[in-house]
């Protein structure tokens, strides 16, 4: 990595004074050392924790599992107080990306600053005499308001270093973040509280550990749900990369038909989860070419009709190499069937209308209006406009109307910005003409 931008080394150096700032009246006497002692160790330890977890590096970034302790030593502790509590947890945290020092000491310096404002905050809407009280509902109002604040600084901040260390656009570094924080944060908020009550319940502090076990479970499942998920992103990662090498003539062609088959799902209301499964349809609906011979894919001549029929036989490679992956669901039958036609005319078995799955009727025009829309070897590509049309215009023999319907509506929305996916630089190879062999795609 090359050396840290003078802007960005100011964005720390200034994180670092506030930190100082906010840590200056330490000691004093109203500091109760032993809750501030074992909250630290606590925040130390939940971190030890998290560098052993199953999930490893694939748990989610800015959940760190001592949220919770943090936002219990605002609710309890005077600012400066809880402030401190978040020293051994920051610097203790997973860094991956160098400099390392660096970036615990940001990290370091953030919290303290979010955490001593959101002490503050909580201390200024009486919200520690309501913690001993344990005053409900009215305890809930100075603890959002807390969550909130510790939101705000964090998010302030880490747009802060995106524009400094980055020179991301501030209006693109700011864009989201708050909203993506707040609600695991509202959640940690809520452990918390449940922390402070019970710490100043009869009970004491031995009852409130007891909050931590079920919100670490939790943490360590949801983890574990983002190990599998970046798993399965690698298996189809992997997969597309086989494919785009052996039959570099559509690269990139998967994933725009994976992104057209998500426009077209939205547009007829498809619940997230089958959506996401389609797009993993769009994906990988060419994958069955790894099991075609290469010399066909990249044959410069005309097809003769054996070959040609060799190269149909790619649906049903590819429902074979996927059978056993089971999270890809619904999206086999897209694979084995993305080439069937509405009037029963198309491959490999000849499903007509209905009888296709829906999944492989979508996929089919995305596949078709992609495949119109990109440049290739042999053609330049169609306007969108075009491309459109002559979807419609194949509709109710090629196409199922609603998706191409679908389509149309979504792009008015949104547009289409297709990749030039033909090798067109590569020398002494001819271009070829609409009949040739390239023209494997799906394009009327």
């Amino acid at each position: 990595m090359g050396p840290i931008p003078p802007r960005a080394l100011c964005c720390v150096a200034l994180a670092v004074l506030g930190a100082l700032a906010c840590l200056a009246r330490l000691p004093d006497g109203r500091t109760p050392w032993a809750a501030l002692a074992l909250l630290g160790a606590l925040c130390a330890g939940c971190e030890q924790l998290s560098r052993w977890r199953p999930a490893g590096r694939h748990a989610p970034q800015g959940m760190g599992a001592f949220f919770p302790v943090l936002l219990a030593g605002a609710f309890l502790l005077p600012p400066s107080a809880a402030a401190l509590v978040a020293l051994p947890g920051a610097l203790l945290t997973r860094v991956e990306q160098r400099p390392r020092r660096i970036r615990r000491v940001w990290r370091a310096a953030q919290l303290v600053v979010a955490v001593w404002t959101a002490s503050r905050v909580h201390g200024a809407l009486g919200g520690r005499e309501s913690v001993v009280r344990a005053e409900s509902p009215y305890a809930l109002v100075p603890a959002g308001a807390a969550v909130l604040a510790l939101c705000a600084v964090l998010t302030l901040l880490d747009g802060a270093v995106l524009v400094a260390a980055e020179r991301v656009p501030a209006r693109t570094a700011w864009r989201g973040l708050f909203a993506r924080s707040l609600a695991p944060l509202a959640v940690h908020g809520l452990a918390g509280l449940m922390m402070a009550v019970l710490w100043r319940s009869p009970y004491g502090p031995a009852a409130a550990l007891l909050v931590l076990l079920p919100m670490y479970v939790s943490w360590w499942v949801f983890a574990q749900y983002h190990r599998e998920r970046a798993a399965h992103q690698a298996t189809i990662r992997a997969l597309v990369q086989a494919v785009d090498i052996k039959d570099g003539y559509t690269r990139g062609h998967s994933e725009r038909v994976g992104r057209a088959s998500m426009m077209i799902a939205r547009e007829i209301g498809m619940d997230d989860e089958r959506a996401e499964v389609l797009r993993f349809a769009g994906i990988l609906h060419d994958v069955g070419k790894l099991g075609v011979p290469t010399r066909l894919l990249r044959k410069d001549g005309p097809l003769t009709p054996e070959e040609r029929r060799v190269i149909e036989l790619h649906p049903e490679y590819g429902h074979e190499m996927v059978r056993g992956i089971g999270f890809l669901g619904e999206a086999r039958s897209a694979i084995l069937h993305h080439h069937e036609r509405i009037d029963g005319s198309g491959y490999p078995y000849g499903l007509v209308g209905r009888q296709i799955p829906e999944f492989a009727r979508v996929v089919a025009v995305a596949d078709a209006f992609d495949a119109m829309t990109s440049t290739r070897s042999y053609r330049r590509a169609r306007p969108v406009a075009a491309a459109l049309a002559e979807l419609e215009r194949c509709a109710g023999r090629q196409f199922d109307p609603r998706m191409v319907t679908a389509l149309a509506r979504a792009l008015g929305r949104h547009g289409w910005h297709p990749a030039v996916t033909a090798d067109e630089a590569r020398p002494g190879v001819p271009a070829q003409t609409p009949g040739g062999s390239r023209r494997t795609e799906s394009a009327p």
